[in-house]
């Protein structure tokens, strides 16, 4: 059996301290990328692409632990990223496991725009079998939402820490 669920979040982050310079920030596409991810988990693997160690979370009284290749790209002062590659550690043998990962970061007027979605597909784990499918489904959307959450905090406070940081680093 497949089970599929999604997390969506936005960002409207205004910024008022050189926020002239925001679309040139969005250009240091690792030290950007490491701001708003946990650098510690995150492998550079080359131009746009990364390595990320998802934060691993429990399930269920199971360890999960996701592992996600992830092409960044700026393209017309937006920075967007999406999943090349998951892999899921900690639920046994999983036959079908696919996670979507698409979303920008954009420098506007006032600060900083953004959107994301996060969603996966997996057969429904051995281990898990005698849990309904609804109870499954709504425990992974709150997985991701959850997710989504930690990141758009991440992004409020230590993005913009690093772009301050970054600014008063290069003089501006």
């Amino acid at each position: 059996m497949l089970l599929s669920f999604d997390a969506k979040q936005k960002l409207k982050l205004s910024i008022t301290r050189n926020k002239e310079y925001l679309s040139k920030y969005l250009l240091e596409e690792e030290r950007v990328v490491g701001a708003m991810l946990d650098s510690k988990k995150l492998l550079s693997e080359g131009k746009g692409r990364y390595k990320y160690t998802v934060t691993s979370f429990k399930v269920f009284q199971l360890d999960i632990n996701p592992v996600v290749s992830i092409a960044v790209e700026n393209k017309d002062g937006t920075l967007m990223m999406s999943a090349l590659e998951s892999k899921l550690y900690g639920l046994g043998m999983i036959d079908d496991f696919n996670l979507i990962l698409k979303a920008n970061l954009e420098a506007t007027s006032s600060g900083l725009e953004g959107e994301a979605l996060l969603g996966v597909s997996v057969s429904q784990p051995p281990l898990l079998k005698l849990v309904p499918k609804k109870i499954l489904e709504s425990t992974g959307h709150s997985v991701l939402n959850g997710i989504l959450l930690g990141i758009k905090s991440r992004v409020q406070q230590q993005l913009v820490k690093d772009f301050l940081d970054w600014c008063e680093l290069n003089k501006i």
